[in-house]
């Protein structure tokens, strides 16, 4: 898997609120540990938005438009919506987004052909490897000490990343920003549910007896069971027990690659033919004992029974989250797929998403990304104005920047308590599910049409507030916390014993944190490449077809087929350099553990 989907996709639920919701994962940077506070960032166009840089010395009375090349976005076109105006107004700058997960991953390679990728960079990892020796990223190194915020984060975090990149950065300068950094530690997990894990609307669940899941087996049961009982939505729509989207697939099936979390096996940021779990012990993708074939097993078997989603082989995740938000979807995997349909008025009438354990599962989950999470922020080699784009960045980072990323507007999704903290408001708590309107004031249309489509931020919510004293992530506030005592969280809480999702999973052993590890894992040769472009063309599109599999026989014969062809496509070549990858990853988790 080239890209990190984890980033990409959890910050589509930003500035929400409800039972166990990961609010603002969308997510951005504070200024450490500086006493700044809002009432000193800039505030309109002109010198004055410069206020993170040497007074004056930025000019923003032309206006600019800012070319976004984003592996993070799931949107392509100009930033408009609430978020574009106020982006406007403080800095006279319009962004121009460019999404390979929308135009396709053609476009990479197009661009860099032609020797500019954009102004504003949000690549992965193994990319910046690529364009810092082809001379298509600009060197930060001296404009960031002149940055307020940013420079606070260089010799915890700039530094020791872009260090990584030894080979194609020899002087170990600063080209590349990590995305969602946290500020808590290298081998803390804060949230309050893990990543992937089985996630059920816990009225149906209840309504069909709310028994046990000791296996995938159960689950599958409990589906149907809940799907019969339940089969359209209160409006009237459709309910569909499993959906599956296609778009979002890199080296293998997406939709497989974070179920197999669920027994202890990852598919690690850059890798195409194995799995890894907590031990080190690396597994081929295609092992009759992988994880990978397991959970094709489940979609299959689970599209024999009807519960799969007939639309998933056409669908796109933009279809997806529309029946998400309409509850239409029984079983979910991400954590922040909650935010689609939870809220607190949800809550006090017993209705939301929820964590429902199966007992023969045992989670793998990354601890905070505390380095970053295996994409980067860099300026293009041939940038318009990149004092402007490093001032843009530098207030992504600043308290303010990071309050209308993560939780919209005071007043409007929040407001101050007399204790000096943060209290999400009425249309706060809903506003992203009802793409509730905005006042024209702040941009009219509605909430999460205008929610910034960049999609990705430096540091992560997991990070304090100055003002506050609290995170970021509002599903963390006090008052938020107090707000959650709903009849929903409560009746969770006495059925499992626990706090949370997560509390349930370390009290029963269930779960193992590993240290969140981002560095380079090396770019491939050119030879190797072009193999794992091949294999997983193939191994995906294979993928699709066993689970949709007319029976079992032709499942089989599908499996057996993809382990036979693939080593004519290069597979043990790709596999050797996927081993030395998984090799590093593992030493450098020993050698956080050894530290912590």
């Amino acid at each position: 898997m080239s890209r990190n989907r984890k980033v990409v996709k959890r910050s589509m639920v930003a500035s929400m609120t409800g039972l166990f919701l990961v609010s603002a994962a969308m997510t951005g940077c504070s200024n450490g540990n500086a006493n700044t506070t809002a009432t000193d960032e800039p505030s309109g166009t002109g010198t004055n938005a410069g206020a993170s840089q040497t007074a004056g010395a930025i000019d923003h009375s032309k206006p600019l438009t800012i070319t976004v090349f984003d592996n993070a976005a799931n949107y392509q076109g100009e930033q408009t919506g609430w978020y574009g105006k106020l982006l406007k107004d403080k800095f006279n700058i319009t962004l121009n987004i460019l999404a390979p997960q929308v135009a396709g991953d053609q476009l990479y390679k197009t661009r860099t052909a032609a020797g500019d990728l954009g102004d504003l960079l949000i690549v992965d990892n193994s990319q910046l490897e690529e364009l810092i020796p082809a001379g298509l990223v600009m060197d930060m190194t001296d404009k960031i000490k002149n940055t307020k915020y940013l420079s606070q984060y260089v010799d915890k975090h700039f530094k020791p990343f872009n260090a990584g990149f030894d080979k194609a950065n020899p002087e170990g300068k600063i080209y590349g920003l990590p995305t969602f950094e946290a500020d808590t530690s290298p081998t803390t997990f804060s949230e309050e549910m893990p990543y992937s894990s089985p996630i059920l609307p816990w009225n149906y669940y209840k309504g069909v007896g709310a028994p046990k899941l000791n296996n995938l087996d159960d689950l599958l049961k409990v589906l149907k069971q809940m799907h019969e009982k339940y089969p359209k939505s209160p409006d009237g729509k459709p309910i569909v027990p499993i959906t599956l989207w296609k778009d979002w697939d890199g080296g293998s099936m997406e939709n497989v690659r974070w179920l197999s979390n669920w027994y202890g096996f990852e598919q690690p940021d850059g890798t195409t033919t194995i799995q890894l779990n907590a031990k080190g012990d690396i597994v081929p993708l295609i092992d009759d004992n992988s994880m990978y074939k397991k959970i094709l097993q489940f979609y299959f078997n689970a599209n024999q029974m009807g519960l799969v989603d007939p639309d998933s082989p056409t669908q796109d995740w933009n279809k997806v989250s529309e029946k998400l938000t309409n509850n239409q979807v029984l079983l979910t995997w991400y954590s922040w797929e909650r935010g689609f349909y939870n809220s607190i008025e949800r809550g006090k009438n017993g209705d939301g998403i929820v964590g429902v354990p199966i007992a023969d599962t045992h989670l793998i989950q990354s601890s905070d990304a505390y380095y970053g999470n295996g994409m980067v922020f860099a300026i293009g080699a041939k940038a318009k104005d990149p004092d402007r784009i490093m001032e843009f960045m530098d207030w992504l980072c600043s308290p303010e920047g990071l309050r209308y990323y993560t939780n919209g507007f005071e007043g409007f999704n929040y407001e101050k308590t007399e204790d000096g903290k943060s209290k999400l408001t009425e249309v706060g708590q809903s506003a992203f599910q009802k793409n509730t309107p905005v006042p024209d004031e702040y941009g009219g249309g509605g909430y999460q049409d205008g929610q910034s489509k960049i999609n990705s931020m430096i540091m992560s919510d997991f990070v304090v507030d100055p003002d506050t004293g609290e995170f970021y992530n509002s599903t963390y506030w006090k008052s938020t916390i107090e707000a959650n005592k709903t009849a929903l969280t409560t009746d969770w809480q006495s059925t499992y014993n626990a706090e949370n999702p997560t509390d349930y999973y370390l009290k029963n052993k269930m779960i193992d944190v590993v240290p969140n590890i981002n560095t380079s894992l090396g770019a491939d040769s050119s030879d190797i490449k072009n193999e794992r472009s091949q294999i997983s063309d193939y191994v995906k599109n294979t993928s699709w077809k066993i689970v949709f599999a007319k029976n079992q026989a032709e499942f089989d014969q599908l499996w057996t087929k993809m382990q036979k062809d693939v080593e004519g496509l290069g597979w043990k070549d790709v596999l050797a350099a996927d081993t030395v990858k998984a090799q590093k990853i593992v030493k450098m988790r020993a050698d956080a553990l050894a530290n912590k």
